[in-house]
């Protein structure tokens, strides 16, 4: 079984990032990960509100934010373990995290307030995401 690449921190590049969190179904995933503050399996995240990612999907996005250096993956058994990277991107990019998914929390990235992938649940942590 190969082995799963994750970015030394001082290889992630901000562009990176900003692609990773660009698709709302990544900034979802990544948003409820950074939430648990604990490692979350694959099948944890799959359902978004009353859409549910197909394996396939859930693959892609996990791999797109692996290698983008938000999260960390680790094989258990037959099931992949997820955990963010959260505090480590903001040691090197202060506040760009917060500011993506609070966007996305107020609805800003899709041009109506609170409609965004990440509401309602995301709307407690508009100042702190990491909380």
């Amino acid at each position: 079984m190969r082995s799963l690449f994750h970015p030394a921190m001082e290889d992630v590049r901000p562009d990176a990032i900003l692609h990773a969190l660009s698709d709302p179904n990544r900034a979802a995933i990544f948003a409820r990960i950074m939430r648990a503050g604990c490692v979350e399996a694959c099948s944890a995240v799959s359902a978004l509100g009353d859409r549910v990612i197909p394996k396939s999907s859930l693959s892609t996005h996990f791999k797109v934010l692996r290698e983008a250096g938000l999260i960390r993956s680790a094989r258990h058994g037959v099931e992949m373990r997820n955990e963010s990277r959260y505090a480590e991107v903001e040691a090197r990019f202060p506040g760009l995290l917060g500011a993506i998914i609070n966007a996305y929390a107020s609805g800003a990235c899709d041009g109506s307030p609170g409609a965004g992938p990440l509401a309602p649940a995301a709307r407690g942590s508009e100042t702190s995401p990491a909380e």
